[in-house]
Order: structure tokens, then C-alpha cells, then sequence
């Protein structure tokens, strides 16, 4: 009787430790996720339309996920531009893909409407990007930012 009632007893203990694991930093899956950080980002037009890509930025960053999958990770920003028919999105990696301070940077780029355009609700304008990155890419990054014109998020390791 005392066997079953001890060994229960150390498996509760054990379960209920699973919770303290699961939300630490020791567990991978945690990495990245969600963004931490918005800041407000005041760009020039020369940095909104760069030689390299002729797109704009998009106006504001509404979220920023970073999912862990096999071999790498993949960002997914979700991109508010002023009106509905904005097409052709992509992050565009900064400073050759590679980290600075290591932090990885990323733009938000988006093609604008040939004509005029209904504003209408915020969830009818959104725009959904991703973008996959290696482990060999992810060496030595702690930060992952994503520039718009008026925002930017970033998510931590």
C-alpha cells in the first residue's frame, strides 16, 4: 500500500514541475514566439524605397510569430497597409541575411494599388508573410526584428 501511494506521489510531483519547465527559457520551443517588443521607428523616405527593392515598407506590423520547426524557423508577420489591394509581400533580409549584435533584421515590403482603394476594416487589409530561416542562418542570432514604416516588432531567444 505505501509503494503505490509514494510512487503516485512522486509522479503529481512531477507533472506539476512540467509547468515551470515548459514557460523557462531552458526549454527550446520557447526561444522564439510571439513579439516582446514593439517600438515605434521613424524612417527616412531613402530607407522606404531601397536601390535593392523598389517595394515600399508596409505601413505597420500588427504581430510577429516565430515558429520552430525541423532545421530552422519561420517568421510570420502580419502587415497593416493603409488600404485594401496592396499585393506582392516579402521580408527582405538586411545586412546580407547575416546578424549584427545578433540581431537579425528584416523589412516588410509590399507592392501598392494602381488605383484608388476602399480603406474598409483592419482585417480586410491585413497581409500575411513568411519567411524561413536555417539553424546555420540562426547561428549566433538572440533577436529577430522586422521594420515597417511606423513600427517595427522583434521576438527574443
Amino acid at each position: 500500500m505505501k509503494t503505490p501511494v509514494a510512487s503516485l506521489l512522486v509522479a503529481a510531483m512531477f507533472v506539476t514541475s512540467c509547468g515551470t519547465i515548459r514557460e523557462s527559457r531552458l526549454n527550446p520551443f520557447n526561444w522564439f514566439g510571439r513579439s516582446q517588443q514593439e517600438e515605434t521607428v521613424a524612417v527616412d523616405d531613402a530607407a522606404i524605397r531601397a536601390p535593392s527593392d523598389p517595394r515600399p515598407l508596409v505601413t505597420n506590423i500588427v504581430s510577429l510569430h516565430i515558429d520552430q520547426t525541423p532545421g530552422g524557423a519561420i517568421i510570420r508577420a502580419v502587415g497593416l497597409p493603409p488600404t485594401q489591394g496592396y499585393f506582392g509581400a516579402a521580408l527582405v533580409p538586411e545586412n546580407d541575411e547575416r546578424p549584427v549584435d545578433g540581431v537579425l533584421t528584416y523589412s516588410f515590403r509590399i507592392i501598392p494599388p494602381e488605383d484608388f482603394q476602399l480603406t474598409s476594416t483592419q482585417v480586410s487589409r491585413e497581409v500575411v508573410v513568411g519567411q524561413f530561416i536555417s539553424d546555420a542562418s540562426l547561428q549566433g542570432v538572440r533577436q529577430i526584428r522586422v521594420v515597417a514604416a511606423e513600427n517595427a516588432r522583434s521576438s527574443r531567444r
